[in-house]
């Protein structure tokens, strides 16, 4: 699990009950007992359910996790119980509620891409940048791992990865072989990716060998022809696609040959749907 400070937990709760909850106040259900359960409406992948779980022991909960982070639930099946004041129990709900929805549906696009890609190429991996939807980079890791895929960079210290605006800057732009020598000269415990616009930039970059070529918004047909022409020149540089993959059209990519994909389609999956019963304790359906 990624790790949630108690400052990010208490910032998620507080977006709904900075003055607390003011229908359940004047209902008076801080003097009932009751239960809160999560259900899965449809089959899937379970993701932001260890970050659900934390939400809720915030406010002196004690939730139980019927399916783990990661594993596939069936349609209709409960994943998360809990069970105490009814007035906590509304203040948690809307907020763990809508990290599950989220979560669950980044992890479902996410497993779905990897299953297209791997049928027609076992070695696929699927790595999301890190154009995530702002404030939500954590939660978006969290439900990518669940899902099965991996991270291309969390930020802008992690990796060395060269586009044309950066290239622009400098005083020969086009000198690829320079630009990866002094990256490696610099950086020497660092993979060098050079992003390519274009095929006629990727032949301009090849001879430098970069550790990869990153291919940006290419054709399948462009792909294979590098594809090809790395092969023919027993090239060390890898190979990756992005800019446009989704799991629509993954499996035509990886058919060819590639097996990097960058990609940030998850993030803006639609979020599936989590039903939440809250009922008087002595009611409650006490079966997982």
């Amino acid at each position: 699990m990624i790790y949630f400070s108690d400052a990010e937990l208490d910032a998620l709760l507080l977006e709904d009950i900075y003055r607390g909850d003011l229908t359940s106040h004047c209902l008076n259900l801080q003097n009932i007992a009751a239960t809160m359960q999560f259900t899965r409406q449809n089959a899937g992948v379970v993701a932001g359910i260890d970050i659900a779980a934390a939400l809720l022991r915030k406010l002196q909960l004690d939730p139980q996790i019927l399916i783990n982070e990661g594993e596939i639930a069936q349609a209709g099946e409960c994943i998360l119980r809990v069970s105490g004041n009814a007035a906590l129990l509304h203040q948690g709900w809307k907020v763990t509620q809508c990290v599950l929805e989220w979560c669950c549906g980044v992890a479902q696009y996410m497993q779905e891409m990897c299953q297209n890609a791997t049928q027609v190429n076992p070695n696929a991996i699927i790595l999301c940048t890190r154009k995530s939807i702002p404030m939500t980079r954590k939660l978006a890791t969290q439900a990518i791992l669940s899902g099965g895929g991996g991270i291309h960079r969390q930020g802008l210290s992690e990796t060395l990865l060269v586009f044309t605006n950066h290239r622009r800057l400098l005083t020969d732009p086009d000198n690829f072989i320079h630009i990866v020598q002094h990256l490696r000269h610099h950086a020497p415990e660092n993979k060098i990716t050079v992003e390519a616009d274009n095929f006629a930039q990727f032949l301009q970059i090849l001879p430098a060998q970069p550790d990869i070529i990153q291919l940006d918004k290419f054709s399948l047909a462009d792909v294979k022809k590098a594809l090809t022409l790395v092969k023919q020149q027993n090239s060390p540089c890898s190979l990756s696609v992005a800019g446009g993959v989704n799991k629509d059209n993954i499996a035509d990519f990886a058919t060819l040959g590639i097996s990097l994909f960058i990609t940030s389609a998850p993030y803006y999956a639609p979020p599936q749907d989590i039903k939440v019963i809250i009922e008087p304790l002595c009611y409650a359906n006490t079966t997982p």
